[in-house]
Formats: structure tokens, sequence, C-alpha cells
């Protein structure tokens, strides 16, 4: 029978400490004879033990939070692929111009960089930004790429792709806390967005970063209801609309960086 992997350690260092005690007690009562001596030298010998054992499980613990690590680093990779994949068909589904999510993700965190979004929050944004319309699979074709104006009814439908987008993420244990965009990215700064009518700062910070950058892309990209615009007209609105529909100070940030973000948007 094979023993895990933790057995065998533990079993080894059961060994190892008790040879270690047993020898190092002859060899001390060999050499010193002094009670006193004795007794500090075994207290001397007890904190060396405990020094080595020390660092030596610091280094195996260390190892091992290492190989997590890793571990967990694959892992993310290989989910961040899998959702790539489905993305990538749901942008052909939906006839969106080649790299639309990734685009606006790369976008996204290249802003939510400069708006402080650290770490966790970070891959939070990432995860969003990728996932944004995730909601849209439940949306039939007819509305979903119609060429033309929507009716109201239509409108009414388009506007639960938020909610189903997140309910959708919480039924996914590690994207349940990147559910922010695809459930707020169509607030607006005013309050007149859906579905929750959100105004300011009530929306999450990664949710208004995101918007600058979707608008950004929907007007610079040709859709089935319209074709690109001038880079200069795209600018323009959104400087029209910073304060209304999108947080001003977020566009104030990210036309100053416009040239850097755009370059990671359009990255290959």
């Amino acid at each position: 029978m094979r023993l895990k992997p933790q057995v065998r350690t533990a079993l080894a260092y059961v060994i190892v400490a008790s040879l270690w005690i047993w020898l190092s007690n002859r060899v001390l009562r060999l050499f010193v004879q002094d009670t006193d001596t004795l007794s500090l030298m075994q207290s001397l010998k007890g904190t060396f033990f405990v020094l080595v054992t020390g660092a030596l499980l610091y280094v195996l613990v260390d190892r091992d939070l290492r190989g997590m690590s890793r571990a967990n680093r694959l892992l993310l990779k290989g989910n961040e692929q899998a959702l790539r994949a489905l993305v990538h068909a749901m942008d052909i589904r939906h006839k969106e111009t080649s790299d639309h999510s990734d685009r606006v993700m790369r976008m996204t965190v290249a802003l939510a960089r400069l708006a402080g979004l650290r770490g966790e929050e970070l891959r939070k944004a990432r995860f969003g930004a990728l996932l944004h319309d995730i909601g849209k699979l439940a949306l039939p074709d007819a509305i979903l790429i119609k060429p033309g104006p929507l009716t109201e009814q239509e409108i009414v439908v388009m506007r639960t792709h938020p909610q189903v987008g997140y309910d959708l993420l919480q039924q996914v244990d590690f994207l349940r806390d990147a559910a922010e965009i695809p459930y707020h990215h169509h607030e607006r700064w005013d309050g007149g967005g859906y579905p929750r009518g959100l105004r300011g700062e009530e929306i999450p910070l990664a949710a208004r970063v995101f918007s600058v950058a979707d608008v950004w892309d929907a007007l610079s990209f040709p859709r089935v209801y319209k074709p690109a615009w001038p880079e200069d007209e795209v600018i323009a609105h959104l400087r029209k609309i910073a304060g209304s529909q999108l947080d001003p100070t977020l566009v104030e940030l990210f036309l100053a960086n416009y040239e850097d973000i755009k370059r990671v948007g359009l990255a290959d």
C-alpha cells in the first residue's frame, strides 16, 4: 500500500525527530557530567531543534504554497481560455466586429488600473468585461441582430439581459464576484439607466470604467444597425455624455490617456 505524501512527510519527521532526541541525549551524557551544564545544553539543543525544524517547515509550506499558486494560475488560465471561446462564439452570433469582447476587456483593464483598481478587483473587472453581454445568450436573434430600431416591446426584452447575465454568473463559483459589470454596465451616471436606476458613485467603479470603454468601442466600430463613426466624432460624443451617461472623471482620465489605452485595445 502506497502512503499519501503528507503521511510520508509526517512519518519521516517523527523518525528523524526521535533519532535526534535519542542520539543527542546519549552524546550529551557521554561528554557532559555536570547536572547544571547538562540542563543548559539540553535547553540549547531543544532551541536548536526548534529553529531547524521551523526553518524546514517554512521551506516545505512555502514550496507547497508556490505549487498551489502555480496550479491556481493554470486553472485560471484554462478557465479564461474556455470563456474566451464562449465569448468569441457570442461575438459571432451577435455579429459584432472581430475581437470586440477582448478589445473592451483590454481597454477596461487599462483604464481600471489608471483608476486605482488592483489585485482581485482588477481580476473581477477583467472577467466581468469579457462576459459583459453573457445575458444576451437568452435573447432571440430577431431582437439581437435586428438591423433597424427596436420596438418598445423589444426594448423591454433587450433590457432583461443584465439580470439574466447576473443570474447566470451566480451559478458559477469563480465568476460570482465578476458580475458587477454584466449587471451594471447599462446604468447611467445621471440615474437614467437600467436595470436598477443607480446614480453616480452608486454604480460600481468597475462598471463605470467599462461603460467608457464600451461606448468608445460601440461608436468606433460598425454594428449591424450603424457604420463606424469618425474618431473625432467619437471623442466629441464622449465629452458630450460625460456627466449624463458616463462618469465625467473617468471620461477625463480616458481621454488624458487615450492613445495608450487605444493602443492596448487594438493590440493583437
